[in-house]
C-alpha cells in the first residue's frame, strides 16, 4: 500500500455547531453506582467538548456538550483536530459500573 499524500487543504465545517445533550438513566432496584466516567474538558480555538456524569438518588445523570467554533483547521492543526475527535470517541465509549446492593 502506497503512502498516503499529504493534506494540502484545511479541513472546513459547514456550520459552528453547539450540540448539548443530557441523559438520565434510573438505577434498577438493588443497585447502587460502583464507578463513573471521569469528566472530560477538552478545549481547543476550534472545538471543545465537556462532559459530566453524577449520581443524584438513584438516578445517573450524564451531559455533554460538543461545539466546533471555527469553521475552517489549518493543515498543521489537523493533529490537534484527530486528538479532539479521538477524545470525544473515548468519551462516548466510556461506561458506569454498577454493584449490588447491599
Amino acid at each position: 500500500m502506497l503512502p498516503a499524500e499529504p493534506r494540502q487543504f484545511p479541513i472546513d465545517f459547514e456550520d459552528p455547531i453547539q450540540d448539548t445533550d443530557n441523559f438520565e438513566i434510573v438505577l434498577p432496584d438493588g443497585y447502587q453506582v460502583d464507578e463513573l466516567p471521569p469528566p472530560v474538558d477538552a478545549d481547543f480555538d476550534f472545538a471543545s467538548y465537556h462532559s459530566r456524569t453524577e449520581v443524584k438518588g438513584n438516578v445517573i445523570g450524564y451531559t455533554r456538550t460538543f461545539e466546533i467554533k471555527e469553521l475552517s483547521v489549518p493543515v498543521s492543526r489537523a493533529d490537534e483536530l484527530k486528538k479532539f475527535y479521538r477524545i470525544v470517541a473515548s468519551d462516548e465509549r466510556n461506561t458506569a459500573v454498577l454493584k449490588p446492593s447491599k
